[in-house]
């Protein structure tokens, strides 16, 4: 998305006591027919973090679920409304967030589901976390996570699905898949969204390899995952081969570097102290993601 060339900047590589404090943080909600849903979450937000501001991110839903965000920000000035020409997938309408967060000097960004799945009573837990943190994770799958409701194929869909994201990329995120996040704004501008190219549900591992790429700090927060109780499911089986083909893809490559990089060690083991590269091939990798699990 080029529009976010202009919020780009060298990886913030901060030593975890210097970063600074989360003064302004906004709650990302999007929304695609979520009438009767949005109210009660937006209800639940405001109580669990008052201090925070929400953005309802409306895709021009036939149900009118359009109507009630404009409502909501009517009796409530925390809450504002975006509304998108329609629905284009989750990955566009988080990105058009984030850009107007960057532009209005937010200093993290909440992703947060409308249907009640991702529970707003955590989110205080996971701001605790991104004081020192660059991305939080609100984590199904580390020691005090759970999912509730969800049919035992849901379940193995997504532990093994996280677990050949872990294997294939060599990521230590436990739930790279995860939608409940918290975002420091400048771990935002380190990324390189203008490159993202996943827009359904795949856009949550996409960023997750973004950030281990650009070193930043992950942690992940246990939380509870409870199945949505009104309305439909949005997954669907083109989600989930859009995710495996994506995934596959960023691995191949992955991996063929790896073997290039360690082909070209064997090959000329002496070429880093030659070129007077005291740390040789290793610095040569790039950076890697720190990784945390805050366990429950």
């Amino acid at each position: 998305m080029p529009a976010f060339s202009r919020f780009r900047q060298a990886s913030p590589s901060r030593p975890d006591r210097d970063r600074p404090p989360l003064e302004r943080v906004v709650v990302l909600i999007p929304t695609y027919n979520e009438r009767e849903n949005l109210p009660l979450i937006a209800a639940r937000i405001r109580a669990a973090v008052p201090e925070c501001d929400v953005l309802v991110l409306e895709d021009n839903s036939p149900d009118g679920t359009g109507e009630v965000a404009d409502r909501l920000a009517a009796e409530d000035p925390k809450i504002q409304v975006l509304h998108r020409a329609g629905k284009e997938g989750l990955g566009k309408a988080y990105l058009a967030g984030f850009e107007w967060a960057l532009e209005r000097g937010y200093d993290a960004v909440v992703e947060i589901d409308a249907d009640g799945s991702h529970r707003p009573e955590h989110l205080p837990a996971l701001l605790a976390a991104a004081e020192n943190a660059d991305v939080v994770i609100g984590s199904r799958w580390v020691p005090g996570g759970s999912v509730v409701n969800w049919p035992a194929h849901r379940k193995a869909l997504s532990v093994y699905g996280n677990l050949y994201i872990s294997v294939l990329l060599g990521m230590p995120v436990r739930d790279a898949t995860a939608g409940f996040r918290v975002y420091r704004t400048e771990a935002l501008r380190a990324m390189g969204l203008e490159r993202v190219e996943s827009h359904g549900y795949c856009f949550q591992t996409d960023l997750t390899w973004k950030a281990v790429k650009a070193g930043l700090r992950i942690v992940e927060v246990p939380i509870m995952f409870v199945e949505r109780e009104i309305g439909d499911s949005k997954m669907s089986g083109d989600i989930f081969r859009e995710s495996l083909l994506n995934v596959t893809s960023w691995g191949v490559k992955y991996r063929a570097e790896q073997a290039r990089s360690w082909l070209r060690r064997t090959s000329h083991p002496a070429s880093a102290s030659a070129s007077g590269d005291p740390a040789g091939p290793r610095r040569r990798r790039g950076r890697r993601g720190r990784w945390q699990s805050l366990d429950g």
